[in-house]
């Protein structure tokens, strides 16, 4: 039974292994490995620590499909529709640019209940806290070093994290990666943000006739969920949840500050924007390094491979676009990559 290892339990490593799942003609061990501390990645979904059911996007607000990949991607979109893992957005987004033709869609149970969705179907070993430090080849096998653990050897790797995280693995990887190949990698950039979320008792009210709004008119903060209210869950035992999200601007120049001095002064412009907010239950503070896209990969067709025999390949939306059917275009490039060798 061939051994492959996905490194990444975001959407396009969830979809990678649901996928590989489905189409191999021969039994795989699926082992994926994430370096946080629960599935997600950019479309994490964090609870309230004194109430599981208080629950808060910090990456990810909701998807946007357009008339073109709803046609190609339309089975996608159909299964998460029918297993009501996404509905539409009916809430009001302050500020939100409708094009015409698009649909919008959340989650109702988070957004990384998609990601859950997928790894449930993918039957994966999953193990977080997991990263990834060295890659080498042994015997026409992988063997694979974590930071902490011993290392374990694989047939097929599928790497979709950040392609600065590729470009910084050791071992024999770093020779493999070619010159062009390398150059593509380094040609990759994503914005900064923070996001903030914010739980509150049972009761409160935030009263506002939004469930987003974009704001325009704050150096620090962009976007504000009132994090229920978007997926349309009102309930008088579950308390609101409100997120965050910072400027890119305020991000990238706040990218090395501390946590907490980043919340602080979050909270001292959320106060000029919603005056009288009580305080939080709980709150969970998100630095995104690498948050959004902004140039892929050039060429690189949904996909880069880096060694045939054994199979290593790199995958995410750092060789499309930064969205949700940009993790699935590079998710089906990875297979059609694979197909041959599973």
């Amino acid at each position: 039974m061939g051994r492959v290892l996905i490194v990444g339990a975001g959407l396009t490593g969830s979809l990678c292994a649901a996928l590989l799942r489905r189409e191999a003609s021969s039994p795989l061990r699926l082992t994926v490995w994430d370096k946080a501390g629960d599935s997600g990645g950019r479309m994490t979904t964090a609870s309230s620590p004194h109430n599981p059911q208080s629950t808060v996007d910090l990456g990810a607000q909701y998807i946007t499909c357009t008339p073109h990949y709803a046609k190609i991607h339309q089975s996608f979109y159909d299964e998460l529709l029918a297993d009501g893992i996404l509905k539409p957005l009916t809430s009001p987004i302050d500020g939100m640019v409708i094009k015409e033709g698009d649909c919008n869609f959340v989650a109702p149970h988070g957004v990384s209940s998609i990601v859950n969705h997928y790894l449930k179907q993918s039957g994966a070993d999953i193990c977080f806290r997991q990263r990834v430090t060295q890659i080498n080849l042994r015997n026409n096998k992988w063997e694979v070093s974590r930071e902490t653990g011993s290392s374990e050897q694989f047939d097929i790797i599928v790497l979709t994290m950040p392609a600065p995280q590729i470009l910084q693995l050791r071992g024999d990887i770093a020779n493999l990666i070619s010159e062009c190949q390398r150059q593509q990698l380094e040609s990759v950039s994503y914005s900064s943000r923070y996001a903030l979320g914010l739980f509150y008792e049972a009761g409160t009210k935030i009263d506002v006739p939004w469930a987003g709004r974009y704001i325009t008119s704050n150096p620090c903060i962009r976007f504000i969920s009132i994090d229920n209210k978007k997926r349309n869950i009102e309930s008088s035992e579950i308390g609101p949840s409100l997120v965050i999200h910072t400027t890119v601007p305020f991000g990238v120049t706040h990218l090395e500050h501390s946590i907490e001095d980043v919340q602080e002064l979050l909270f001292q412009q959320l106060e000029n924007i919603l005056p009288g907010l009580p305080q939080p239950v709980a709150t969970k503070c998100q630095k995104w390094r690498h948050s959004q896209v902004t140039n892929a990969a050039a060429n690189s067709l949904g996909q880069m491979t880096l060694h045939l025999q054994p199979f290593l390949v790199c995958g995410g939306d750092g060789f499309t676009q930064s969205n949700f059917d940009g993790c699935i275009t590079s998710a089906l490039c990875v297979l059609e990559a694979l197909k041959n060798h599973i």
